[in-house]
């Protein structure tokens, strides 16, 4: 009588065991064994992090063991179980493992194929393989729905609540990712609980600001603490602080922004005009132009909040140095649309800084991390669940980089972004200015605008040469160069030539989802419905990856070294923008700043959005073995050694710097957008 070994691992998580009765059936190429109930008496099994192992005795060999079925039925109350994966040790002492990686919720059952290898669907030649695979895919586009959430933004899942979602892309505890929680929990372990009682009330001057700060400032955030009135900090920011996406070379003065010669002249170092220095490609620009017409705040009737789309022109010197040298507070040049100058008086240039980057700050919360980075991952993981079996190397490539990414914005949907929500406590764009700048800024969003390289050379950044200390550029080319290799490796394990990729009608349906679907359609997009190569589909599969990880990374965790001290980083102005010079002065500037109460959850976010989740995995580690293939796990390894690499030489720049840039550096740069 034949005897097959069933090896049962559960997972490590909170809550991953159960007392519930768990049932196998083992179906072979020849028949299937029954369904038998895996239990040990006087035996507590499925623990947590328990690996169990049964004897199943059958009446005839099953031939080559190709599925299995696992069942859980309610014992006394149902619990939901995580299965890792289950080994079947056959007669002849071979070993068939079927990867899990996922929850069993209520009485459900869960097919779970081989995993002796990823497989294209034109692989499969039985008919019980292709209608597994089949029935998988029809399963999860009815549990993976897209929905619109609001009108023109990337569509997100079907669900209003946490809890609504599938269980397998739930959080482990949902109170980790509780924004309310996390922020009040932030606000009492920074000790500024103290001044919400005061919440609407200013601060006296500067220096008040620092009885909120002395407690939690790092060695970046002290260092704007002191510096941040200077020019040079001003302007390093565009290119490695938390927005280095928006700086781009000037190559013409625009004509809504009138800068003369005479103007700036005393600001140019070199024997040169303004002109001059233009060609030459020392002249840079920032717009804020996506500000203009977006309605500020007025969720709070008594304080009046206040948005501007500035313009500021920046001059690199001859120690390349970035140095701002004109500020428009407006995208309409006039009488009352000032063009603020260095030689101003100190609190008219000041005041300028100020709401440049506080206009920074908008952007880079609502533009650069929240639509560029959050929901454009929840759209690439939803058409992955909903096109791509658990068997498809594109699907076990991208699963560890969407984890838990579509809970944290569904919870930020259900707490952080929506109407009264915690965005509404403290921002000049909460009360709908985020809506509409997400839905302006999608006008401009195209997948080349995806591509790392292609963004950094749009803006006209390329050039190490010019600009020695842009190490988000530089520290991004090398991330996205090592991801690109990676992936190259993989794809060309499986697609040995162009033609397999075009006869994948699982990657086209992928491919044209989230053009179709996710991004809706949209002309200006220019996502591709399609793809013919393999060179098209690895850009595209690191185009995902590096926007899960790396610029996620880039532009999240730096939020509270550049963004704690509040007058760098305003979240919301409580006067309108200056339309005359000669009007600043300290009062004007700190009645203009945040009050108690605002600068206390201001601080409250960036703490906890600056957070590493609890047993973060990072970039290159891949616990869940979702490939066993040696050719794959080959091409992981070499991945790490070019990451470790990176990281050290990272490190190796960063010594003795007062500014070290690590944003970028592997080892801090996590799998997924998962905070």
């Amino acid at each position: 009588m034949p005897n097959y070994t069933v090896t049962v691992a559960t997972g490590n998580q909170w809550f991953a065991g159960t007392d519930d009765y768990i049932y196998i059936t083992l179906v072979g190429t020849e028949q299937c064994s029954e369904r038998t109930l895996l239990d040990k008496p006087l035996y507590n099994d499925f623990e947590r992090g328990a690996v169990d192992s049964y004897d199943l005795k059958v009446d005839e060999d099953l031939g080559d063991i190709v599925l299995v079925k696992i069942e859980k039925k309610k014992y006394w109350v149902l619990d939901d179980w995580y299965c890792r994966y289950i080994t079947v040790k056959t007669p002849s002492g071979d070993y068939v493992e079927f990867p899990c990686f996922r929850w069993l919720v209520d009485d459900k059952e869960v097919v779970l194929r081989d995993g002796r290898g990823a497989h294209l669907p034109q692989d499969d030649k039985t008919s019980l393989l292709k209608q597994h695979r089949q029935k998988e895919l029809d399963s999860r586009r009815k549990t993976y729905r897209w929905r619109e959430w609001q009108p023109g933004f990337p569509m997100s899942i079907d669900a209003n609540r946490h809890k609504d979602l599938p269980r397998d892309i739930q959080f482990d505890s949902e109170k980790g990712v509780d924004f309310v929680l996390n922020y009040t929990k932030a606000i009492e372990n920074l000790f500024v609980n103290q001044f919400m009682h005061m919440f609407q009330s200013s601060w006296s001057d500067f220096s008040d600001f620092e009885r909120i700060f002395l407690r939690i400032k790092n060695t970046i955030s002290e260092y704007v603490m002191q510096h941040w009135k200077e020019d040079f900090m001003f302007g390093y920011q565009f290119l490695n602080g938390c927005n280095p996406v928006i700086i781009e070379k000037c190559t013409k003065l625009p004509e809504k922004f009138p800068v003369t010669h005479e103007m700036v002249s005393v600001s140019l170092e070199r024997d040169m005009t303004l002109e001059q220095e233009i060609e030459a490609g020392n002249i840079y620009i920032v717009d804020y132009e996506m500000l203009e017409g977006i309605n500020a705040n007025s969720t709070d009737p008594c304080t009046l909040q206040y948005l501007a789309a500035p313009i500021c022109l920046l001059y690199k010197n001859d120690q390349n140095k970035i140095l701002p040298i004109a500020i428009q507070l407006g995208q309409t040049p006039g009488e009352d649309t000032p063009i603020f100058l260095p030689t101003d008086s100190q609190y008219d240039w000041l005041l300028a800084k100020i709401w440049v980057r506080s206009a920074d700050f908008q952007h880079h919360q609502t533009v650069t991390h929240l639509l560029r980075t959050h929901l454009i991952t929840e759209m690439f993981g939803i058409a992955m669940y909903r096109q791509l079996p658990a068997v498809h190397p594109v699907y076990k490539l991208l699963i560890p980089h969407i984890r838990f990414t579509i809970a944290i914005n569904t919870k930020a949907r259900e707490q952080l972004i929506c109407e009264c929500g915690i965005f509404d406590k403290a921002n000049a764009t909460g009360g709908g200015g985020h809506v509409q700048m997400v839905q302006k800024a999608m006008k401009s969003l195209t997948f080349r605008s995806l591509c790392f390289p292609d963004m950094i050379k749009a803006r006209g950044m390329e050039n190490k040469d010019e600009l020695p200390t842009y190490f988000y550029r530089d520290d991004g080319y090398r991330v996205w160069e090592a991801t690109k290799s990676f992936v190259s490796d993989v794809v060309h394990i499986y697609y040995t030539s162009d033609e397999r990729l075009q006869g994948d009608e699982e990657i086209q349906a992928f491919i044209k989802d989230v053009c179709s679907f996710g991004m809706q359609d949209f002309d200006h997009c220019e996502f591709p419905k399609s793809l013919n190569s393999r060179e098209e589909l690895i850009e595209y599969l690191t185009v995902i990856v590096f926007t899960a990880s790396a610029q996620h990374a880039a532009v999240n965790f730096g939020q509270y070294d550049w963004c704690s001290w509040i007058p760098n980083a305003p979240s919301t102005m409580r006067k309108p923008p200056p339309n005359k010079k000669g009007l600043a002065n300290v009062n004007m500037i700190i009645e203009s700043l945040p009050d108690r109460g605002r600068s206390s959850w201001h601080l409250g976010a960036v703490w906890a959005l600056s957070q590493y989740q609890e047993n973060e995995l990072y970039l290159g580690m891949y616990p869940d073995e979702h490939f066993i293939e040696k050719p794959v796990k080959a091409a992981m390894e070499k991945f790490r050694k070019q990451l470790a690499e990176i990281s050290r030489s990272i490190k190796m720049r960063n010594e003795g710097k007062k500014l070290p840039y690590y944003n970028l550096s592997p080892d801090k740069i996590p799998n997924s957008v998962a905070v």
